[in-house]
């Protein structure tokens, strides 16, 4: 040992050195500074190669830091997976709650408080193990109790949680304290969509009666299982929220967000909200309308169309004129679909021609406008209709009887700005073919009680939300023509009514689309409606949001779905440190 040490404290002697400098001496003085020059720039050649080497493998990484600011309409009510009914309620919601399942932007689902589930073969028995690691906020573990106990509170009547159809005959039941298994009544495919509801930690509301559970404070203070926790909640004179700061949390299943904060400031109007994005308050805002996107036009835009699908509906037992066949056609023929989302919604949408949003938009070419409206007319002409005075009409004999009615009708629609606006472009187009079509506005309360529940109307302008797993039975199933069913065109086929009933029990992807495509074909030929577009859901946040994936956007909250993976900072290492 005593030898180690004199040796390793004995100087490093290096020829190679020593011969080096000798060498060195023996140049004449211009001699030696050429050699000089040439060895540092062999050495500084070396140092830049091995830095352009090492830059070249770096890859970057997400990195904790930074913060985003949004701006939402109006305030939080009911920040609880049960009760909310606001896209503020919601948009809290997806971030605080976390599912058994978690949607993705690309319209699949992820474990999340689940780590595994089965089906059973007939479709009926949907048993889910929970992950052992799962807890809440406040550190209480995620049982089976909170499952069952968040389940029981949507399904019972007197919350009037709007979910509660969703749970409609489903049972519930603890197999222990980390398996729950659900029944149905009959397979439904569909179902599996409801395991991404936010579940609520029974500790803390079961001594929380019905009575008090909309006025409860955990309603505006929650505590989940999501990505992101409170931090702190800023509010008004008269309490109500302000604003909430969300910081991530630690012991999310899928893993902590990579943003420190998450910050939502709450305005009364658009118009507001556009404001504090124009002056620094803020630097993000959503589902901004299409007369206002020129607005923030030197702002980052995203955009994807929404799972929405507007159109109009023909009420054939109300309107006479509207049980024609050829005049559904013709109606069909004459408008310009294209050229309504230009004009109605600045561009920021999809021509549709079919019952289902796109996925991808299309941008189609503009459509000539007066050659679909001469077209329209000329085809009903054809069927024996005249055109006199610029209105349509059609002469029918009955025995000694002749009845000569015109084309015309009633369009009603919601009081929205973007749907007033699509009522008249139609209007206009419907005017110049022949019709005489008379829109009637109705306040969105309005509308829904008196006019659409009791199928009071002759043609409606109103738009649907299709959900991920692309369940039609609820708008196109013959049951489902009278309230509260969604079927407003008062759509019956026999076939149609068999192809959607099999569509909810299968769960064979190829199958259900060979399903949707003999679907479409018996809705084409029957023109019970008129399909005429998606609008996009517009999201402005600053472009070094890295990890932001929008994709199938159902509800505005699933802007969010991504949320854990966002990031404003980056860092660089070599590929095998990036894992």
């Amino acid at each position: 040992m005593r030898n180690f040490w004199r040796t390793a404290n004995t100087s490093a002697y290096i020829p190679f050195f020593e011969r080096l400098g000798l060498t060195a001496k023996a140049f004449s003085t211009s001699g030696r500074a050429l050699f000089y020059f040439f060895a540092a720039v062999c050495i500084i050649s070396s140092v830049s190669l091995v830095y352009i080497l090492n830059e070249s493998l770096l890859v970057s990484v997400a990195s904790h830091g930074g913060e985003v600011r949004e701006g939402i309409i109006g305030a939080p009510r009911f920040i609880n997976p049960v009760l909310a009914v606001s896209d503020a309620d919601r948009d809290l919601t997806s971030l605080i709650y976390s599912g058994l399942l978690k949607a993705t932007p690309e319209g699949d689902y992820r474990s999340d408080l689940a780590k595994s589930y089965n089906i059973s073969p007939d479709g009926k028995v949907y048993t889910f193990v929970l992950r052992n690691d799962a807890t809440f906020h406040n550190g209480m573990r995620v049982t089976a109790d909170d499952i069952i106990f968040t389940i029981e509170k949507t399904q019972d009547p007197s919350l009037k949680s709007p979910l509660r159809a969703n749970w409609d005959g489903i049972t519930v039941e603890k197999i222990d304290n980390k398996t729950v298994r659900f029944t149905l009544k009959a397979a439904y495919a569909p179902f599996i969509e409801n395991a991404t509801l936010g579940i609520l930690p029974k500790n803390l509301w079961e001594n929380v009666s019905n009575e008090e559970f909309p006025f409860s404070d955990l309603n505006t203070s929650p505590v989940g299982s999501g990505p992101f926790k409170i931090g702190t909640i800023s509010r008004t004179a008269s309490g109500l929220p302000s604003s909430y700061t969300l910081k991530p949390f630690s012991n999310y299943t899928l893993g902590q967000p990579y943003l420190d904060s998450m910050v939502f400031r709450f305005y009364q109007s658009e118009q507001a909200q556009i404001d504090a994005l124009k002056n620094g308050e803020i630097d993000a805002v959503a589902g901004i309308s299409p007369t206002a996107l020129a607005q923030i036009s030197n702002f980052p835009i995203n955009k994807t169309p929404l799972n929405r699908v507007f159109g109009i509906f023909f009420n054939q037992n109300q309107s006479t004129i509207l049980r024609d066949k050829d005049v559904r056609v013709a109606l069909d023929m004459a408008l310009d679909r294209e050229g309504l989302v230009d004009e109605v919604l600045k561009g920021y949408g999809t021509p549709l021609s079919g019952p289902i949003p796109p996925q991808i938009a299309a941008k189609s070419a503009p459509a000539d406008s007066a050659n679909k409206m001469e077209k329209a007319r000329q085809y009903l002409l054809s069927k024996g209709w005249t055109y006199q005075d610029s209105v349509l009409s059609k002469t029918t004999t009955n025995g000694k009887t002749k009845t000569t009615v015109e084309l015309a009708f009633t369009l009603s629609t919601s009081n929205v700005p973007e749907l007033r606006a699509a009522a008249e472009y139609v209007r206009k187009a419907w005017s110049s073919m022949g019709a005489r079509v008379d829109v009637q506005i109705f306040d969105q309360g309005d509308l829904s009680q008196n006019v659409i529940r009791p199928r009071k109307y002759d043609a409606l302008l109103f738009g649907e939300i299709i959900g991920r797993e692309r369940d039609l039975y609820a708008f196109w199933h013959s049951g489902q023509r009278n309230d509260p069913g969604l079927n407003i065109a008062l759509y019956a086929n026999a076939t149609v009514d068999s192809l959607l009933e099999e569509m909810r029990t299968t769960s064979d992807t190829a199958r259900r689309e060979q399903l949707y495509t003999q679907f479409v074909s018996e809705l084409t030929k029957d023109v019970p409606a008129l399909f005429l577009y998606t609008p996009d859901f517009v999201y402005s946040i600053p472009n070094d949001i890295q990890g932001l994936s929008l994709g199938s956007i159902e509800t505005p909250s699933d802007r969010f779905l991504s949320v854990a993976s966002w990031h404003r900072q980056t860092d660089y290492v070599w590929p095998i440190f990036a894992h």
